[in-house]
């Protein structure tokens, strides 16, 4: 009886042991087999809104374009100033420039009137000035163009105060974090160096741009005097020359003479003793011949 009671146990242990991996084994096919559970439907349309927002778009041509600063000098000769100044004025309203800055002088010693002038013009219609400048010009001294390409500084400029400006915003989230005065009082000083940061590149970059925007251009142009531009040669223009000569030479004989009055002065007195010396003399004479 004790036998077949541990035969029983024994038989039933196997049973067990037998059916337990045949189990396992059907509930890993189950699970190998079972499919993907379906998208659910708030993460379908965060797909399908995902899916109709545009991708990131690379830099715009404005962006990317060249950045090119243009600038240059330019002397010439014209027989009318006055004519080239209305010209150059009326070219640069056309073209949408202005005129900055002007003078005028006469030089005594080469005997010509310069005409200085600093235009600025937009870079597009630059070409299409000078072009027009020199056309119109008698005589072309000298002309110097310079052409710079600042396109990495002004990227690099836009990337440093895009930086600063993320970094602001870090600094702006601790400090509202903060709880102690010390780092309060340290984030304000971080925050102010930034912000003095922003602003030197900010003006860099606003420099920069009305420098691309609009070229600069240095213009000098002369002429010599009415009298040595055209000397003539007829009998009318002798004489006029003549009469101006003589009324010249007139004024700086009297000029001359007001310049001199202390040596006038002295012969007017040193006559006036001499005369009265003379005078003396004959009078003492005079009694003796008498006598």
């Amino acid at each position: 009886m004790k036998t077949y009671f541990i035969f029983s146990v024994g038989f039933c242990l196997i049973l067990s042991s037998c059916n337990h991996p045949r189990e396992q084994k059907v509930q890993i096919s189950d699970v190998m087999l079972t499919p993907t559970p379906a998208v659910s439907e708030m993460e379908s349309v965060g797909n399908a809104d995902m899916a109709r927002r545009p991708s990131p778009q690379p830099p715009t041509n404005a962006d990317t374009a060249k950045k090119i600063i243009k600038e240059g000098n330019i002397r010439f000769e014209t027989r009318n100033p006055k004519a080239a100044r209305q010209n150059i004025v009326g070219s640069l309203q056309k073209l949408g420039g202005y005129l900055a800055e002007e003078n005028e002088t006469n030089s005594g010693e080469t005997n010509q009137k310069e005409y200085s002038l600093k235009i600025r013009v937009p870079s597009k219609n630059f070409d299409a000035f000078l072009n027009g400048l020199t056309s119109s010009a008698d005589h072309i001294e000298s002309k110097n163009i310079h052409i710079r390409d600042v396109t990495t500084q002004f990227i690099d400029t836009r990337a440093e105060i895009s930086n600063n400006k993320q970094l602001e915003q870090r600094y702006l989230q601790l400090a509202a974090k903060a709880t102690k005065m010390t780092d309060l009082l340290a984030i304000e000083d971080k925050l102010a160096s930034i912000r003095t940061a922003i602003d030197s590149a900010q003006g860099q970059l606003n420099y920069l741009s009305s420098q691309v925007s609009y070229s600069s251009l240095d213009i000098s142009f002369y002429t010599r005097q009415a009298g040595e531009v055209n000397p003539g040669t007829g009998f009318a223009y002798k004489f006029k020359t003549a009469l101006g000569e003589g009324w010249e030479v007139l004024q700086n004989m009297f000029f001359a003479l007001i310049a001199l009055w202390p040596l006038l002065a002295v012969i007017v007195v040193v006559w006036l003793l001499v005369k009265r010396w003379r005078k003396r003399k004959n009078m003492v004479i005079a009694p003796q011949d008498i006598a």
